[in-house]
């Protein structure tokens, strides 16, 4: 019987009675593919409401199956291009983070409170040879530049080779030093030293300026002979000549060549060696020596263990820490007395007060350092380079 139901056209029909109706397929369709891959219906008399839903079935599921391969497509595409930009934001993120890490090395190791001295000092300095406002000009203003670039390399030179021959000791002293923690390897400390002497002195050479270029070579000099460990040198194993190092080089050099830089190559006017100027030498002599002592007392450590014969180690931590304490304090009673015989009323002021209150403020951080703690006093050396910066901003109102 499901035979002759599904052959319709055998079953006899009587004449003039109607044809049963189509339930299923008719009987002549064929199902064909194009070469799009649609499905079509062919026959050959009119189909009925059944072949007509069938068709519309057929019809809506190849084209959902189109719409969902092509929107499979879209998410695999998505999926990819997501995927693909994930390394590329590694890989920026990686390249910024070893930027990051080379600069914060590289600042590490320059010793910026020492960077920042330097140019203080220089900047003014150079403000004692301006007699009117019409001295600051383009030419000064070059002329200064010059001198703060070319002595900023050879500083990084100098506390760069300072760290070459200290690598052991800032193990124990300054761990976190670039060398010293092997963040940077010897010749990487060769080659940065090497270029920045270069430049200091390419520099100082293009300029032209005698006092600017002798500045360069004796601070190389006396720096070079404070480190290296030669023969005859390594001077900062010897107390008294390691002070004197620092004290010609923060104390004379600095002062009088930039100040003869200013006044003699870029303004062309003799060499004066004024009252401001003769002040500024004397205090800064003060100055250097308490820097001098002050910076082996946090070392003393590592002092000890390689036999570096600093004050310090021979003479006791709290000692030294109060004869720097007292070598300050006379150094701003000078300058208060320098300021009470200025014939200048704006002068006289501005230095009387200035040091009055960087006196009293030393004295105050003075009597709370816990002696016994090397994280207080070198907090306490970084407190005495910022009255270093301090007195820079006075020596210009000195007159």
């Amino acid at each position: 019987m499901d035979a002759l139901r599904l052959r319709p056209s055998l079953l006899p029909v009587r004449p003039g009675a109607a044809r049963p109706r189509d339930h299923f397929l008719p009987p002549c369709c064929s199902i064909q593919r194009n070469g799009e891959g649609r499905i079509c219906f062919s026959s050959q008399r009119t189909q009925g409401p059944t072949l007509h839903h069938h068709q519309k079935f057929f019809e809506w599921k190849s084209s959902y199956c189109r719409i969902s391969h092509r929107s499979l497509n879209t998410s695999v595409n998505a999926s990819g291009q997501q995927l693909q930009s994930e390394p590329e934001t590694h890989d920026s993120t990686t390249i910024w983070r070893a930027i990051s890490s080379s600069l914060d090395a590289f600042y590490r190791f320059s010793r910026p409170h020492t960077v920042i001295g330097t140019a203080l000092s220089i900047v003014s300095v150079s403000l004692l040879a301006v007699q009117s406002l019409s001295d600051i000009s383009p030419l000064f203003l070059t002329g200064l530049l010059e001198a703060v670039v070319a002595a900023l390399f050879m500083n990084i030179y100098i506390v760069g080779l300072n760290q070459l021959f200290d690598i052991e000791i800032d193990k124990v002293n300054k761990p976190t030093l670039p060398l010293a923690s092997g963040e940077y390897t010897l010749a990487t400390g060769v080659a940065i030293v090497s270029v920045f002497a270069a430049m200091s002195f390419g520099l100082g050479w293009a300029v032209g300026s005698q006092p600017l270029f002798w500045a360069l070579f004796i601070s190389f000099v006396l720096g070079t002979a404070y480190s290296i460990n030669l023969p005859y040198l390594r001077w900062k194993r010897f107390a008294v000549v390691a002070a004197l190092c620092i004290l010609a080089v923060r104390a004379v050099i600095v002062q009088l060549a930039f100040f003869l830089h200013i006044q003699t190559f870029v303004f062309r006017r003799p060499a004066v060696f004024s009252r401001p100027l003769l002040f500024a030498t004397g205090f800064m002599t003060f100055f250097s020596v308490v820097i001098a002592l002050f910076k082996d007392i946090p070392d003393i450590e590592g002092d000890r263990i390689f036999g570096i014969r600093s004050f310090s180690v021979r003479l006791g931590q709290k000692k030294v820490f109060w004869i720097c304490v007292g070598l300050l304090e006379m150094a701003y009673s000078v300058a208060i007395l320098m300021g009470a015989t200025s014939s200048c009323l704006w002068s006289k002021t501005a230095t009387i007060a200035g040091h009055s209150i960087l006196a009293a403020i030393l004295w105050s951080c003075a009597r709370s350092v816990d002696l016994t703690s090397k994280a207080a006093i070198t907090s306490f050396y970084m407190f005495i380079w910022k009255l270093f910066y301090a007195e820079y901003l006075l020596i210009p109102l000195v007159r």
